[in-house]
């Protein structure tokens, strides 16, 4: 077989890929894809309904295509299945809000710095998104709901499927948009949720709740999760991509209250991206070490072996873990 000659591409393709990002903001700020979706699909037609110049509209919709978010036929544009589903503003599971989150000023400029945290082994000071109230939380909170919102509703048939018959006490630690225990208390109406995060947050996960018509079983706990009394009466506690800001000491101790909280017998569930011990594979969870390392003091994305020890550590009993498909995260479910 021969050998693969040298190429730079890789290179160009990493030290390029911020034009990726801006072409995709871009479309989602202009509704591209949703006027795509309502038929506008010649750069005629997008320049129009997206009040954008015709060559603009063309540029644009032709590199989208070459990135695989459209294709073309002639002159005509069209969604692609994934496309269409996610990024159609009039689609059910359209996440374009979580740009608000993603492409936030706080989180571009850390990967700014990213040499510093290198050298540092994390960030420092003022650079740490973890201090108290943070506006990057509000952000998350906003924009990242619409990407919640399948996990959630798989997460809550999981938690329902184990719970007990009595009705369902639930604490949401760190619950930003508070779409999980939401999701919880729609699919079972006699389930209650105590939501805990930062004050500023929760308004926004109130909100959620009274949209979702769950707001007379939904009470919001202000505090950090560290340091607030939760009490002792849960069924339930849910950990929902939290644990991987935090150092494993953190973290065993953020557990053992956790466990504090719950009844006998009550259940963690803790929803994370999860490598395998290679540390490489999956892609999506292993790389998410890389964000954590540019925004946290001491986060990582961890291990099962190394969940595994933190919760055992903490005084919990079983400790699981399994993929939450289709999405690209696994549920760790600790037993007290």
């Amino acid at each position: 077989m021969p050998n693969t000659p040298p190429s730079p591409q890789l290179f160009f393709d990493t030290i390029n890929a911020y034009q990726r990002t801006a072409a995709l903001k871009s479309a989602i700020e202009l509704d591209l894809f949703s006027a795509i979706a309502r038929g506008h699909n010649s750069s005629a037609a997008l320049a129009t309904a997206c009040k954008i110049a015709e060559r603009g509209a063309r540029i644009l919709a032709d590199y989208l295509t070459i990135l695989g978010f459209l294709t073309k036929a002639g002159e005509k544009y069209n969604l692609t299945a994934d496309s269409a589903t996610f990024l159609d503003r009039e689609s059910p599971a359209y996440i374009g809000g979580a740009v608000e989150f993603l492409s936030s000023p706080h989180l571009r400029e850390r990967f700014e710095d990213l040499s510093d945290a290198v050298r540092a082994g994390g960030v420092r000071g003022n650079e740490n998104a973890l201090n108290p109230e943070h506006e990057v939380w509000v952000r998350f909170a906003r924009g990242m709901a619409g990407m919640a919102a399948m996990p959630a509703e798989l997460l809550a048939q999981r938690v329902l499927a184990a719970a007990p018959a009595a009705p369902l006490r639930v604490l949401d630690v760190a619950a930003g948009h508070g779409l999980y225990g939401i999701a919880v208390a729609r699919q079972d109406p006699n389930a209650t949720v105590v939501a805990s995060d930062w004050s500023n947050v929760l308004t926004v996960a109130q909100d959620h709740a009274q949209a979702a018509g769950v707001q007379d079983r939904f009470e919001a706990l202000p505090g950090s999760a560290f340091d607030v009394d939760w009490g002792d009466d849960f069924d339930v506690v849910l950990l929902t991509n939290f644990l991987h800001h935090f150092s494993p000491a953190e973290n065993e101790t953020l557990l053992r209250k956790v466990r504090a909280a719950l009844k006998p017998g009550g259940r963690a569930f803790a929803l994370e991206f999860i490598p395998n011990e290679d540390r490489i594979t999956p892609p999506p969870s292993a790389s998410f070490a890389l964000i954590m390392l540019a925004t946290t003091p001491a986060g990582d994305a961890y291990t099962f072996p190394e969940y595994q020890q933190m919760f055992r550590a903490a005084g919990f009993t079983q400790t699981d873990c399994s993929n939450l498909e289709p999405t690209m995260q696994q549920v760790i479910v600790a037993t007290k």
